[in-house]
């Protein structure tokens, strides 16, 4: 008996020493965090200012954005408008959005998801919301197939 949980100890140490990341890794990551060197494919998703207040996107454009009624339980309308220099409400950009729980990251994913328009030049997404708890619309503005600005829009329900 002694000898099987000696060896069930040593396969748990194994298994977290193998789980724990190397030193030289830890290192390599500080590194790449100290000097601005992101990982491919890596986006960072800048937190977005609470609704009404003023999103710089790029020079160019800032954005503002609502929701049609305060977040609740069922379906809710992200409202996003854009404004050029001169403080006209534009429709320059292709906008995605996903919809998730960050605390259960992956159970209640929307997929990517197009805003559409409306006749006002507001982006509008639905936003189903199925349980309470915190919840993150990631949004994504992109010009000529490029995307310019990633942005986070978290509340509570």
């Amino acid at each position: 008996m002694k000898i099987r949980a000696a060896g069930l100890i040593i396969l748990a140490l194994s298994l977290a020493a193998s789980a724990a990341p190397s030193p030289a890794a830890s290192a390599a990551a500080a590194q790449d965090q100290a000097t601005g060197i992101k990982t491919p494919g890596h986006i960072d998703w800048q937190p977005v200012a609470g609704p009404g207040k003023k999103i710089k996107i790029n020079d160019d454009y800032i954005f503002t954005y609502e929701f049609s009624q305060r977040p609740q339980m069922g379906t809710v309308i992200l409202i996003i408008k854009v404004f050029d220099k001169k403080g006209a409400q534009v429709v320059p950009f292709a906008l995605s959005g996903r919809t998730d729980m960050p605390s259960m990251r992956g159970a209640h994913d929307s997929g990517e998801v197009v805003f559409r328009t409306n006749r006002v030049n507001n982006y509008l997404l639905p936003v189903n919301v199925v349980m309470p708890g915190d919840w993150e619309v990631r949004i994504t503005f992109s010009l000529n197939d490029k995307a310019v600005f990633h942005g986070s829009i978290r509340f509570d329900v």
